[in-house]
């Protein structure tokens, strides 16, 4: 690489003395590898020295305006050039005295002209010498420096790709997990299903039998719908696209229902559960909140042995509504306690693991509890020593309002009812548990078909299923709405797609309502009821 020059620095008021020693130095240049540079005065030997560094300067003593003397001063006064060596040349004889302030002054040396060459080239040439040494280092330095930032940017690549591969490994262990957790929920429901619907079809088999298959299907069918809810509705709580339908209401009495629906399901059978429930009205979305209370509860419950105990309170403190949900469970570590709302947190290699779920019910609480502006908390001194989970919503300022509830509908009534299903097992379950209630049913297997039929049939309700090949349902409303001869027909979307905009996108095609699917005889027939009082308010 190629180095810098070392440069010598000569200074003489004198053009002759000047040109002299210009000459003798540029004798050794090749030699000795220099570069001359002049100046005629101190002054201009100060800028010479601003704008470059020397191996060494040849200084005259005696000048005009600024000496050699007070010019050294001034060289060696900034930090750059305070140990450039400088050799003081003079013309005329002087004391001990000028040639101890020479040294004093910061000279490596003080000859008198004449000079003697030899002597002069053997001390620039040490100094040059030196320079260069100095140059090599200071080259090599910044070539050191330049490595060890391109070492460290190497270094910080590598470091920001190892974190990235552990955030990648460490996401890919979660999926793996959450895949495995999840196959294994999906599976142990299908497999009670798949052993009930044998039992049912066997010759032999008797009613009762019959009856706790029947129990056992719907039970697991429920379980299977909770699951894909609560992953749904994470999924749109997290992405912001849930809204809140809030209405005032009674969370004791909403809690009341929760734990009622727990005990005929047969959840809370082995556990006692006390209660507490005082009135506590608040605004809230009611059946947001009854999954919040429910997760609550079935926490509760699968993670309390048989014959534990399980304390609801409800209560208005300070503005604010209370709801606290004890138990005597397995409790929870205080490594644990810090991640039980963070999703998929179960506690790793501890007995509850097994007791299924997929660790988004308690983030589900959190994320839900967060868009009623309330808070969430948990509690417990440690395994086997039961756990308290505290929700807090802000209480409702007015007063209790005398009715929210409005009449009853009554479910006695029966309708005729198209049913559209492209899915054989489907429509032909949903046509039977119809007719088992009382209603008059007409199949179709597809669009085309359910139109054609809605036109000679003139059902009551049409049941539609949305994703069907050739015509969907959305098309299969927009048509019956435009013909006058089924524009009279209470539209029921029956459909797999949860969405809210699916329930925008149904309702802006013409149906009346839109129920997700797996929908149970109390839901339908709720709907159904509805949607007949609408269509004659209409």
């Amino acid at each position: 690489m190629p180095t810098e020059t070392p440069k010598i620095l000569v200074v003489n008021d004198n053009p002759h003395s000047l040109m002299a020693l210009v000459s003798l130095v540029s004798s050794w240049e090749q030699e000795i590898s220099c570069e001359v540079i002049t100046a005629l005065s101190g002054k201009e030997a100060l800028r010479q020295v601003l704008l470059n560094d020397f191996a060494a300067i040849l200084l005259d003593v005696k000048m005009p305006d600024m000496d050699g003397f007070e010019t050294a001063d001034a060289i060696h006064s900034r930090p750059r050039s305070a140990s450039t060596p400088i050799i003081f040349l003079t013309a005329y004889l002087s004391d001990e005295f000028n040639r101890f302030k020479g040294y004093q002054k910061g000279a490596v040396d003080y000859l008198f002209t004449p000079v003697i060459p030899e002597i002069l080239k053997a001390k620039l040439t040490v100094f040059v010498g030196l320079a260069r040494k100095n140059i090599e280092l200071k080259l090599q330095a910044a070539l050191l420096d330049k490595r060890t930032q391109e070492l460290e940017l190497i270094n910080s690549q590598l470091k920001q790709e190892i974190d990235e591969r552990k955030i990648a490994e460490t996401r890919s262990k979660t999926k793996d997990e959450f895949l495995a957790m999840l196959s294994h929920e999906l599976r142990n429901p299908l497999s009670a299903i798949s052993s009930a619907a044998a039992l049912i079809n066997l010759p032999d088999v008797d009613k009762s039998q019959v009856q706790k298959a029947g129990e056992v299907i719907g039970r697991q069918t429920r379980h299977l719908n909770h699951i894909i809810n609560d992953l749904l509705d994470l999924s749109r709580v997290i992405s912001g696209k849930v809204e809140l339908s809030k209405r005032p209401l009674d969370l004791s009495r909403l809690t009341e229902t929760c734990i009622e629906t727990l005990t005929l399901a047969g959840r809370a059978e082995k556990h006692a559960i006390s209660r507490r429930l005082q009135p506590a009205w608040v605004d809230g979305d009611p059946d947001r909140l009854e999954q919040i209370i429910t997760n609550l509860l079935d926490n509760a419950i699968k993670y309390t042995p048989a014959g534990g105990r399980i304390t609801v309170d409800v209560r208005t403190l300070d503005g604010e509504v209370e709801v606290v949900v004890t138990d005597s469970g397995i409790g929870m570590s205080s490594e644990l306690l810090p991640h039980i709302f963070d999703v998929f947190v179960q506690g790793e290699g501890r007995p509850e693991r097994m007791r299924g779920g997929l660790g988004i019910g308690l983030s589900l609480v959190q994320q839900l509890t967060s868009l009623h502006c309330g808070r969430i908390a948990a509690h417990s001194q440690g395994d086997g020593k039961g756990s308290t989970f505290v929700l807090r919503l802000p209480a409702r300022k007015e007063a209790a309002p005398a009715n929210i509830t409005g009449s009853p509908l009554s479910p006695s009534e029966t309708f005729r009812v198209l049913v559209i299903e492209d899915n054989v097992d489907a429509g032909e379950m949903t046509s039977m548990l119809l007719m088992s209630c009382g209603h008059q049913v007409i199949r179709a297997s597809d669009g085309f078909e359910g139109i054609r039929k809605a036109k000679v049939e003139k059902p009551d309700i049409a049941l539609i299923d949305i994703g069907m090949p050739g015509m969907d349902g959305h098309e299969v409303a927009r048509r019956l709405k435009e013909d006058p001869a089924t524009k009279g027909i209470a539209l029921i979307a029956l459909t797999g797609y949860g969405q809210p905009h699916d329930k925008q996108r149904a309702l802006a095609a013409g149906f009346h309502t839109h129920l997700t699917k797996p929908a149970d005889m109390d839901r339908l027939t709720e709907a159904m009821t509805r949607c007949i009082s609408c269509r004659g308010n209409a």
